[in-house]
């Protein structure tokens, strides 16, 4: 999964950008308590572990 495609999925799940600086991202929701931080770099692929510990972070559940 590239960074493009997992803010696409954090965005269509609710989460919208709260704050920013430089490549950091961090994403809130209402009714989410946490903020979730996602390093952006564009068309590169998100490593695996990454991705499953911001999907997790976002409770998203991977289909």
């Amino acid at each position: 999964m590239k960074f493009s495609e997992l803010v696409r999925l954090l965005e269509k799940e609710g989460f919208k950008i709260v704050k920013e600086k430089g490549s950091i991202r961090y994403y809130g929701k209402r009714g989410w308590n946490k903020l979730v931080r996602v390093d952006y770099h564009g068309s590169k692929e998100v490593p695996k572990g990454t991705c499953h510990a911001i999907l997790k972070s976002a409770g998203i559940k991977k289909k």
